[in-house]
């Protein structure tokens, strides 16, 4: 039983994998056009940057944990899942058009604390994008509840394939246009662009909401009140979990206008947000991880068969890590093509953020122990004192190392957290994890990143031969080491050419 689940678990993955890393590898494409088309030293990707960790940190705020809280209670005995599902939707839209309708009050004076006193409409679109995005979160978690991950996947490629089509219709085709007739393109400045990656946004995330007609009609169940309540008393500690964890991830976006200040603050942060995008693929693979592993988790028995799924779940999930993370480093080379030059001094921030990001998976993969027990507070916890070990780092040290001292302050702001959580949950509820695999996959991972570092050779076709064959023996060393990793998956492809005969 515990064998199909994985099976199940690997198919939803593969599902949400692919729309998740074709949609991130897509979304690549306004990398470059952004780092190409807006200078280093215009600082105006550092405005993108830092509205778009606000963004990321509000909508922590408005959901307060109740996609999982939905997943949780949708399995509860005694609970109808239509019921949890129109109660937790109505609430997260209910205090998202409260947020929007604060923000359009207090639109000036909350422009000026963040320093956008020049352009407070930055301020008012991304609250009206945010209050979208928290309503759709649990409008995705009900598709992922009913295991429909091909229109999961398709409404998040559909938003993705709108945005990047208006983005290079802003930064390519609308300039030309200014000038061949500047009748029909009076709207467009050529110095608004930054404020146009927003607004094209919000004309996406509005477009998309209306794919989620059918689950919309689903929330006439209503608000339960007595159901809320228990909702509200479970989710609390997700929410401070939540925005712990999200700290960890924006916190050093979000302070370093306010640490390092004006135009050079603006500077710094946008070369160090373009370098950590081309990171953020460890991201994509820990969420697409996260959208399936959560319903296989809540809806699996609490036996020994099913502990040991999730130990092997975690030693695949650090192999595949470990692999993604060697493929970009040696790959750097190419990689780093995704930004333009004059941002290419952020690199070295590129291993760190990424090792950071194992680091988050691996804790998320730890945290079920306290989820399944009921005792979220946990979570906000670790989470807590991993924030604070963050925000330390980032203050004591950015105003002398820079945006570096943001990169160390993820990795030990999630190592932390990590670590907490293992040893806590190993007395709590016990996992057989294999840490003696991890051990030393981590140390032979780490011995082939310092070799590649070592070998400096000037041609960039010999260094990439050389990087590929450090690769394969990594992959070499897993097929020896896992055996039964490649027979299952040999398995599966075999199944499949044959079904396909």
């Amino acid at each position: 039983m515990a064998e199909n689940r994985l099976g199940s678990l690997a198919k939803q993955t593969a599902i949400y994998g692919l729309s998740s890393i074709i949609g991130r590898f897509l979304n690549y494409l306004l990398v470059p056009l952004y780092t190409y088309k807006i200078a280093a030293e215009s600082g105006g990707y550092g405005i993108v940057t830092n509205l778009y960790a606000y963004t990321a940190l509000l909508l922590v705020l408005l959901t307060f944990g109740m996609e999982t809280t939905f997943f949780r209670f949708s399995n509860k005995e005694g609970v109808n899942p239509d019921k949890a599902f129109s109660t937790s939707g109505l609430a997260v839209g209910l205090v998202s058009m409260v947020f929007v309708i604060l923000v359009s009050i207090f639109l000036r004076p909350i422009s000026d604390a963040l320093h956008y006193t020049s352009h407070p409409e930055f301020v008012e679109i991304m609250a009206i994008i945010v209050a979208l995005d928290a309503f759709q979160a649990i409008l995705f978690a009900r598709l992922r509840y009913e295991n429909k991950a091909i229109k999961f996947a398709s409404l998040k490629l559909l938003f993705i394939f709108l945005n990047i089509g208006l983005n290079l219709f802003i930064f390519l085709v609308a300039p030309g246009l200014k000038e061949s007739h500047p009748a029909l393109m009076g709207w467009y400045e050529n110095s608004y662009q930054v404020g146009y990656i927003f607004i094209v946004n919000l004309i996406c995330t509005g477009l998309i909401t209306l794919g989620f007609i059918p689950e919309i009609r689903k929330l006439r169940f209503g608000i339960d009140r007595d159901l809320l309540k228990q909702m509200l008393h479970y989710t609390w500690p997700l929410l401070l979990l939540g925005l712990a964890g999200i700290l960890n991830q924006v916190a050093d976006k979000i302070c370093y206008r306010f640490i390092v200040p004006g135009e050079e603050g603006d500077v710094q942060l946008g070369i160090y947000g373009a370098c950590v995008k081309i990171a953020m693929i460890m991201a994509m693979i820990t969420q697409a991880f996260r959208y399936a592993y959560e319903p296989f988790v809540f809806g699996g028995k609490r036996d020994n068969a099913d502990k040991e799924a999730q130990a092997k779940v975690m030693k695949y999930f650090i192999i595949f890590t470990l692999f993604a993370f060697l493929a970009v480093v040696m790959y750097m080379p190419l990689l780093k093509h995704i930004i333009k030059s004059d941002y290419w001094e952020g690199l070295r921030v590129v291993p760190i953020v990424m090792m950071a990001e194992i680091f988050m998976g691996i804790y998320f993969n730890l945290s079920f122990w306290y989820k399944l027990i009921d005792e979220t507070w946990w979570g906000a916890v670790f989470s807590g004192i991993g924030c604070a070990v963050l925000l330390a780092i980032n203050f004591i040290f950015v105003p002398k190392y820079g945006y570096m001292a943001c990169a160390w302050g993820g990795f030990a702001g999630y190592g932390t957290c990590m670590i907490l959580s293992y040893f806590f949950g190993q007395k709590k509820a016990p996992i057989p994890y294999d840490l003696k695999s991890a051990f030393l996959y981590f140390a032979i991972a780490i011995v082939l990143f310092f070799a590649q570092r070592y070998i400096q050779i000037d041609s960039t076709v010999w260094t990439l031969i050389i990087n590929t064959g450090l690769l394969l023996v990594f992959f070499a060393f897993i097929c020896w080491k896992e055996k039964d990793l490649v027979n299952g998956v040999m398995h599966i492809v075999n199944s499949k050419i044959l079904k396909k005969k």
